[in-house]
Formats: C-alpha cells, structure tokens, sequence
C-alpha cells in the first residue's frame, strides 16, 4: 500500500507549509488525484485519517477531488475530458491522443489558523 507513504509524504508537506506560515493548525487539506495515478482514494483517506494524529492536520477535513483523464489530441489539436478510459478523440476518433491531466496527483490547497 503505497498510500501510506504519499500520506506520510503529504503530512511533511502540510507541517512545512504550516512551520513557514507561523500555523500550527491546519483545518483542511485538498487534494487532487488522477484517475490514472496508482492512487486508490479510499486507501488514501484510511492512511490520512490514520496518520494525521499528533500532527498539524490531526483536526483537519481531507477533501479529494477526482481528475478524470484529459487528452489532447495531435490530429485535431483538440483537447478533451474523457468519460471512459477509451483513448481517442472524441472529436475525430483519432488515437494519436497525448495525455494532458489525470495522472497524478497534487495537493491542492490548505487552510490554516
């Protein structure tokens, strides 16, 4: 389960942000995953919620937002959010498709007080 070190990772990331802006209190973390990323959000949110104890973000709200993929494609240059995991062009049914979004993952934002 490589969620629980991008959770350990994630934490380190937040006590930063938090040491740098004078918190020691950070009330929501927001993250973004991509659907193709590896990352298994339900696992991820048991590692957060499981981890975040005695921590900055040990009272924190973990939102995940989902990134469906989004290709653009190389024929007719037209960029597109995919509803299934069939990797062509909507617009012109071209395979010669280039993904753009929804392999990775990325904290988003946090709040602090």
């Amino acid at each position: 389960m490589h969620e629980y070190s991008i959770v350990q990772s994630l934490l380190e990331s937040c006590e930063e942000h938090a040491r740098q802006n004078d918190s020691t209190n950070v009330t929501k973390v927001v993250v973004k995953i991509g659907v193709l990323s590896g990352v298994e959000p339900d696992l991820l949110q048991t590692a957060f919620d499981t981890f975040k104890e005695k921590t900055v973000c040990e009272n924190a709200k973990f939102i995940i937002n989902h990134q469906k993929v989004v290709i653009s494609c190389l024929s007719c240059n037209t960029d597109s959010t995919l509803e299934k995991n069939e990797f062509s062009c909507p617009k012109c049914n071209s395979t010669q498709v280039k993904v753009i979004d929804g392999e990775d993952m990325f904290l988003m934002s946090l709040e602090m007080n």
